[in-house]
C-alpha cells in the first residue's frame, strides 16, 4: 500500500493523540494501519522510470500518487496542471512502511531502488499508542507486534542502501506529556530495539525523529530522551517531519541538539517549508495550512557538516487530517499539492 498519514508536528497542550499509519503522514499520520491514500485520478497507464537527478542520491518512485496524478492530468489534457506537479512526482519522496505488512510495498520500492542505484527513503511509523489518538492515531496493537512489524520492516531491506526515520513523534510526545506515562518506559524500550535490528542490516542509516524547534522549545529537553530511545548506536535525528519549519531554523535547533549529543549529525524534512509555517493560529498550523509551497528539494548536498541530508519525509500532497476540507489523513489531495506545487520556488 502507499504511504500513510503525517501526523501533527505542533503541539500547544499535552494528553490527546496518537500516530500514523506510516506511512501516513510522516509527518499527518494515519492511525490502524494507517489510512490508505485515495488513487489519484484513473491513471490511463503505467508511468515510466523516473530517475532522480544528479543532484540526489535518492530513489523517486514512478508509481507514486503525484506520478500517477501527472499520468492521469496528462491524459485529460491537464497539461499545465501536470507538469506543475511534476515538482513533486519527479523526486523522491518518503515510503511509509504500511502498518498491516510493510513488506510487499518495501519490496517494490526495494527493487526500484536497486535497479536505478539509488537510495531508498523510509519512514517507520507504527509505534503503539501513536499520535495519542488523534488524526494519525493507531500503530502496533502492542510491543509483541510491534517487534514483529519493525523485524519484517528491517528484513525486507536487506542490504540495499537506505535512510529510515523512526518513528515520527514517539519521542515528543513522550516529552510533551501526550504519551501516558506507564507507556514511556516500553516506548524506549521499542524504539531502541528497533534502531538495533535496522542497523543490523549493513547499508541502512537510521534517524530517530526528534520533533522540531516550535513543539519542544528548548532543544536539551530531547538529549536524554534521545539517548533512552538508541541514538548511541543509530545515525542521528531527524527534524521537521511533517512540518513547516524554515532550514535556518531547523538548522540552528539541531546544532543545539548535536552539541548536547557530542556531535550526531541530523536530517531536515523540507517537503513543505517553502514558506515557513502559517502565521497565526498555531495550534492548527500544522494541519493542512493554505499557502504553504514545497521547501528545498531532497539532497544530501547541504552545505552544513551536521545536516547529511534535506529529505521529503512528509509526502507533500498527503492530506495531514480531516481540517480545512481535507480528506483523512495520508489521504492524496490533488488540489493541495498542486497549491504546494505551484509556489515552490525550485
Amino acid at each position: 500500500m502507499p504511504p500513510a498519514a503525517r501526523r501533527p508536528r505542533f503541539r500547544t497542550t499535552a494528553p490527546v493523540l496518537g500516530l500514523l499509519a506510516l506511512l501516513a503522514a510522516a509527518p499527518a499520520c494515519g492511525g490502524e494501519p494507517a489510512p490508505e491514500p485515495g488513487t489519484p485520478a484513473a491513471s490511463p497507464a503505467a508511468p515510466s522510470p523516473v530517475v532522480a537527478s544528479e543532484e540526489s542520491p535518492f530513489w523517486v518512485d514512478p508509481r507514486s500518487d503525484a506520478a500517477r496524478q501527472v499520468a492521469a492530468w496528462e491524459a485529460a489534457g491537464r497539461n499545465s496542471d501536470a507538469q506543475v506537479l511534476r515538482r513533486i512526482a519527479d523526486r523522491p519522496l518518503t515510503l511509509w512502511g504500511p502498518g498491516d505488512d510493510p513488506g510487499p510495498e518495501i519490496r517494490r520500492a526495494r527493487a526500484g531502488a536497486r535497479a536505478t542505484g539509488r537510495t531508498l527513503l523510509l519512514a517507520a511509523y507504527n509505534i503503539p499508542y501513536r499520535d495519542c489518538g488523534q488524526h494519525s492515531a493507531g500503530g502496533a496493537p502492542d510491543a509483541r507486534a510491534y517487534r514483529s512489524w519493525i523485524g519484517a520492516f528491517a528484513d525486507n531491506i536487506e542490504d540495499t542502501k537506505a535512510v529510515v526515520v523512526l518513528e515520527p513523534d514517539a519521542i515528543a510526545h513522550i516529552i510533551d506529556g501526550c504519551t501516558r506515562p506507564e507507556h514511556h518506559a516500553e516506548r524506549y524500550q521499542l524504539l531502541s530495539e528497533a534502531v538495533d535490528r535496522l542497523k543490523k542490516n549493513r547499508n541502512t542509516k537510521v534517524y530517530l525523529d526528534a520533533g522540531n524547534p516550535a513543539w519542544i522549545p528548548n532543544p536539551m529537553d530531547l538529549v536524554d530522551p534521545l539517548f533512552k530511545a538508541g541514538l548511541a548506536r543509530a545515525d542521528g535525528f531527524a527534524l521537521n517531519v511533517s512540518n513547516f519549519q524554515p532550514d535556518a531554523a531547523a538548522r540552528a535547533y539541531g546544532a543545539k541538539i548535536s552539541k548536547g549529543t557530542s556531535g550526531k549529525h541530523f536530517v531536515i524534512d523540507t517537503s513543505r517549508n517553502g514558506d515557513g509555517p502559517l502565521p497565526g493560529d498555531r495550534a492548527q498550523a500544522w494541519c493542512n495550512p493554505p499557502g504553504r509551497a514545497l521547501g528545498t528539494p531532497p539532497t544530501d548536498r547541504t552545505g552544513d557538516p551536521l545536516v547529511d541530508a534535506y529529505l521529503w519525509v512528509k509526502r507533500p500532497g498527503e492530506s495531514d487530517g480531516t481540517c480545512r476540507g481535507g480528506p483523512s489523513a495520508g489521504t492524496w489531495w490533488p488540489d493541495y499539492a498542486l497549491g504546494l506545487a505551484r509556489r515552490a520556488r525550485d
